[in-house]
């Protein structure tokens, strides 16, 4: 599933750009994908949509704030990840709604354990999805596989 997010990226430059469900299904079988990995992936990536859609702006926290997280996402978001998200925030490149969602859409995967590589590539389909400027060096820093997930994304 991993893998299609990251051709989603590499292959829409704009979000808008890419095609409904239906149509995109028939392009990622057509690139080689598994019926199985693409239902997965529309499956997430629609509920992406929703969500982002169920967002209301609330009262910003301070700057100087600390997120608290839940029992439930400390299991699911290793140390490595929730420190990833502050750095992501301190640094300026997610605000608290985007981290929201990137909490959310992680915890929303069942039958993956949520690696840091894994992470990134959830954040970069937030910030894709939501139409966020990135700096270059911030999609390096996403799409830089360390190893261990398998998958080996190249930019086109």
């Amino acid at each position: 599933m991993f893998d299609i997010l990251v051709y989603l990226f590499e292959s829409y430059i704009h979000a808008d750009a890419c095609p409904e469900s239906e149509q995109l299904a028939r392009k990622l079988a057509a690139a080689g994908f598994e019926d199985e990995e693409i239902s997965e992936a529309l499956e997430w990536l629609s509920g992406l949509r929703r969500i982002a859609c169920e967002l209301r702006p609330g009262i910003a926290p301070a700057e100087d704030s600390v997120r608290l997280y839940s029992d439930d996402e400390c299991t699911r978001l290793s140390p490595e990840c929730r420190g990833f998200l502050a750095f992501l925030g301190s640094s300026g490149v997610l605000d608290a709604a985007n981290r929201e969602l990137i909490i959310e859409r992680a915890t929303a995967l069942e039958g993956f354990t949520i690696t840091l590589e894994r992470l990134k590539v959830i954040v970069l389909m937030v910030l894709w999805q939501r139409e966020q400027p990135m700096d270059t060096l911030i999609i390096d820093e996403l799409l830089n596989d360390d190893g261990g997930d398998g998958f080996q994304p190249v930019l086109h």
